[in-house]
């Protein structure tokens, strides 16, 4: 098993690897022996960061309407030779049937699904209008009280909503947020570069999980070519000023003798709040050239850097 370099995970007194694996419309559509296989890889390359969430079942075939990601996910976590106290397992609350049913009964769905007695890290993505932002702090504090989670995180927030949560839990001295995991790309990042973003994670000692980083694979260079896909296809303006912007990136790594997709990851990994790069991967050869994006970085000169962060904007 390779060594990976790691990161606090905010005020939560959790170290994770800084590239974290992801597992959205993942696992579920590949076979067991593939998925087991990307896990392995990951495994190898010193990552012990794990990602899963529900979602509703979109093709019909599923044989429960919804959560089979985190039945598969479980079933190949325990056949890929972790063992669970050396592995950091992230999950979200969705806030789907709020208020019929709160954080406790929506997590304890998604770890009987995964058959666990608990996650690491739970995300509180973006709350509907009619949960304020003081009863997801309580909730997800219930949640870590009854030993259900290790500590928890928001998914997507604005920097509003973040200031706000950590206002609560400074007024109630409760465990604030320890990661905000948000995208983080050269094409999309306004969210984790806001200055009043920056100003709440550096007050409450949260870390970021940047997702997103191929913008949908934009960024990685395969669709240049001429490749089909929904990144290529898409004729809104914000997807044509992404390929622009993936057409300077790859003319930086052609200059420097390095893949696309690296510098894209360099992005990320130069945010001063990082805690983990999450990723998701269909085979193990892309979870090692995703992996491979830290040595790149590390060898970036501070000129080099300064080139692919001026794509941002």
């Amino acid at each position: 098993m390779a060594s990976m370099p790691h990161r606090a995970l905010g005020n939560s007194g959790i170290d994770v690897s800084i590239m974290s694996l992801g597992s959205w419309r993942t696992y579920e559509r590949m076979s067991r022996e593939a998925g087991l296989a990307v896990m392995a890889a990951a495994r190898d390359a010193g990552i012990d960061f794990l990602d899963d969430a529900r979602y509703d079942d979109e093709r019909g075939t599923a044989p429960i309407p919804t959560g089979y990601s985190e039945v598969v996910f479980g079933e190949l976590f325990r056949s890929s030779g972790w063992r669970r106290d050396e592995v950091t397992i992230a999950n979200k609350l969705w806030w789907e049937h709020w208020p019929r049913e709160d954080a406790t009964a929506e997590l304890d769905g998604s770890l009987t699904r995964m058959k666990l007695d608990h996650v690491d890290l739970i995300y509180a993505v973006a709350p509907p209008p009619n949960l304020p932002i003081a009863e997801v702090v309580g909730q997800v504090t219930a949640l870590i009280e009854s030993g259900r989670a290790r500590a928890w995180g928001t998914g997507m927030w604005s920097a509003a909503q973040m200031a706000e949560a950590i206002d609560w839990c400074d007024r109630f001295r409760i465990a604030p947020p320890a990661a905000a995991q948000m995208s983080c790309s050269i094409v999309d990042h306004q969210a984790a570069t806001e200055p009043a973003m920056q100003a709440a994670m550096g007050r409450g000692g949260v870390g970021l999980v940047a997702a997103n980083v191929l913008a949908g694979g934009i960024l990685s260079g395969k669709y240049l070519d001429g490749a089909s896909g929904r990144a290529a296809d898409d004729e809104s303006a914000s997807a044509h000023q992404a390929r622009q912007t993936a057409h300077r990136l790859a003319e930086l790594a052609n200059a420097w003798g390095v893949a696309t997709s690296h510098l894209a990851f360099a992005y990320a990994l130069e945010h001063p709040h990082l805690a983990s790069v999450v990723f998701g991967a269909t085979s193990p050869e892309q979870v090692r050239s995703n992996v491979a994006s830290i040595a790149v970085h590390d060898q970036l000169t501070r000129d080099q850097l300064d080139a692919i962060m001026a794509l941002a904007g």
